[in-house]
């Protein structure tokens, strides 16, 4: 058994939707060791292949280092004097350096994606786990489009971070450390006159990594701002095509678009003139190593392989200065995304099991809402001082203008919300103190906007009991009046459904909306609205099929429609948040009420 769901709340159902918009998605941030540490939690369970990988790249390193110096021995000492028996024997060392290099580097790179893919899955599993715990109304103030792109870009180049930028730097940083202690070994002159250029490489990298922090956290910001925008106007697509705006959507659209492009464009380009600027200062440092360099060879002072390892190694030297470059670039990018990242896991639920709450097993259904007061935002009340009861097998129904707070009320018994005064019970039982999965597989919900999801007609009914029999299956579908149409179907049950359900009308989403709460057999039944959206011989189906569902349960009904509210045993109208009248339905026609002005309005009105 488990809650049946149809579509989440929509804004007349949950706090106003406070929407979180995406305008101010990341603030300027300086590097976080806090941040940097969470992040690294990631790489724990495979801090073994990640030490491998660093040894390799260690390897790979002083191998690299090596290259050069062997270059210079086999000028210096074969080369020049004609020995070619040595010089062969030394081809053979830097052949088989260099052969080594690439293994290493490979194995490196092999590792590094691999433990790159499982961190990338490990910390997007992280989050939808997360996402699934907190409580409703974060959702319901959270854009879906920037939820996903924290899941789905953030989280990639959090990953990329982590795994190849971590091992990239240091590896950088020794290479760098490593040329400057050999070139000053080698020739402490010719390595001072080399590195001259040094400051101005440092004064280009400090004007560059101020400005790429702020450049790559606007490019954070403006990536989930187009996933949001485009997420929400694919989900409302039927409504601006109804008011036919798409022209206008599409500006809108364009604006983020380019806002994004210009964001990534400028990002870019401080990267063009950043490289640039050491290709230079390495060309400039090659013209010194050569003028300095053949000058003292001239004189005698220094060896012709001292010079051509010194160009060597000057080649490597500006190497790692870019690569750092692009490392810091993604730093700053991980450091911004990370931040949402981290600030999204450490979003407490405003709704948790106590640390005693009991797991509910066999339950009679009897439903008590005891002085009960609720507001979504403070200040703005929608619930006040309701008390209510439902008795064990009882359909109750709440009924009542749009706004009055029926909706609310089946928030809180499944403890979507918790009541901000007063009490909801189960079986005596405050639903505050009761395990929400066990409470929840208590119950079963079916909305006024029907929810199916991507698979077969099968599977959709079996949601809430993945392992039902065929027969339980078919037995739930005839019970919902939903067996009739799916046999029509050329594929019958394995009719594959379509996003949204758009290939099956309304009516028979919900049928089968009912079929999934038939087999899920809750103990406890809401339905919001059940009836809404659907024609009348569709309602008249999904009435026959409600009333079979109803038998034995503890069943709040919420309706406009009150042909559906008639037979139930209670009925309780609000309006405002209070309940005004209670009574069965011949009772409130009686009285002359607001139930009656209702029953008129529906009825009378529509015969003459």
């Amino acid at each position: 058994m488990s809650l049946t769901i149809g579509t989440p709340a929509g804004p007349a159902h949950g706090p106003g939707r406070a929407i979180q918009t995406h305008g101010q998605e990341h603030e300027l941030k300086p590097f976080s060791w806090k941040t940097t540490l969470r992040l690294l939690a990631f790489l724990k369970p495979h801090r073994h292949r990640m030490l491998i990988a660093l040894l390799l790249m260690l390897l790979s390193s002083g191998l690299t280092l090596l290259t050069p110096y062997l270059t210079k021995v086999a000028i210096d000492r074969y080369i020049v004097p004609a020995d070619l028996a040595g010089l062969g024997r030394i081809a053979l060392i830097i052949a088989g350096t260099l052969l080594a290099v690439a293994i290493a580097t490979a194995v490196q790179q092999y590792i590094l994606g691999w433990v790159g893919h499982r961190v990338l899955a490990t910390l997007r599993g992280s989050l939808f786990r997360h996402l699934q715990r907190l409580h409703l109304g974060y959702h319901d103030t959270h854009i879906i489009g920037v939820t996903l792109s924290r899941v789905i870009n953030d989280v990639q180049i959090i990953e990329q971070f982590l795994s190849e930028g971590l091992v990239t730097f240091v590896g950088d940083i020794l290479l760098l450390i490593g040329i400057v202690v050999i070139t000053l070994s080698m020739n402490p002159y010719l390595a001072l006159l080399t590195f001259s250029v040094l400051p101005l490489m440092l004064a280009a990298t400090i004007v560059f990594t101020r400005h790429a922090r702020a450049a790559y956290s606007n490019t954070r910001s403006r990536v989930a701002a187009v996933v949001g925008d485009m997420a929400e106007n694919l989900t409302s697509i039927r409504v601006i095509q109804a008011f036919a705006q798409e022209e206008a959507t599409q500006n809108k659209f364009d604006q983020v678009n380019r806002d994004n492009r210009d964001a990534q464009i400028h990002a870019i380009s401080l990267a063009f003139v950043f490289l640039p600027v050491v290709e230079f200062l390495g060309i400039l440092a090659t013209v010194i190593v050569l003028w300095a360099g053949g000058y003292s060879v001239a004189s005698g002072s220094v060896s012709i392989g001292t010079v051509v390892a010194f160009l060597a190694y000057v080649t490597r030297f500006f190497n790692p200065i870019q690569e750092l470059s692009q490392t810091y670039t993604t730093m700053q990018a991980a450091m911004a995304g990370g931040e949402k990242v981290i600030s999204l896991l450490d979003t407490e639920p405003e709704v948790e099991d106590a640390p005693d709450a009991v797991l509910l097993q066999e339950i009679l259904g009897r439903v008590e809402l005891r002085n009960v007061s609720h507001a979504y935002k403070e200040g703005v009340s929608v619930l006040q001082d309701i008390s209510l009861t439902v008795e064990p097998g009882q359909t109750v129904a709440l009924v009542g203008k749009t706004g009055a707070g029926k909706t609310t009320v089946a928030n809180l018994v499944a403890r979507f919300y918790d009541a901000s005064a007063g009490a909801v019970l189960v079986d005596g039982t405050d639903v505050r103190r009761i395990n929400q999965r066990s409470l929840r597989s208590r119950m079963g919900l079916v909305s006024q906007d029907p929810f199916l999801f991507i698979g077969t007609i099968r599977e959709n009914i079996r949601f809430g009991r993945p392992g039902a029999a065929e027969d339980a299956v078919v037995q739930a579908a005839r019970a919902a009046n939903a067996h009739e149409f799916i046999s029509r179907l050329p594929e019958g049950y394995d009719t594959a459904i379509q996003e949204g359900g758009v290939n099956l009308s309304n009516g028979q989403r919900q049928l089968l909306c009912i079929a999934r709460a038939v087999l899920a057999d809750p103990r406890i039944l809401i339905l919001d609205e059940a009836t809404a959206s659907v024609d009348t011989s569709t309602e008249a189906l999904i009435q026959e099929a409600l009333q079979r569902l109803f038998s034995g349960r503890t069943s709040i009904v919420i309706a406009h429609r009150l042909t559906t509210v008639q037979h139930a045993d209670m009925i309780y109208v609000l309006e405002n948040g209070r309940i005004i009248e209670t009574g069965t339905h011949g009772e409130l026609l009686n009285k002359g009420g607001t139930y009656r002005d209702l029953y008129d309005r529906q009825f009378i009105d529509k015969n003459e």
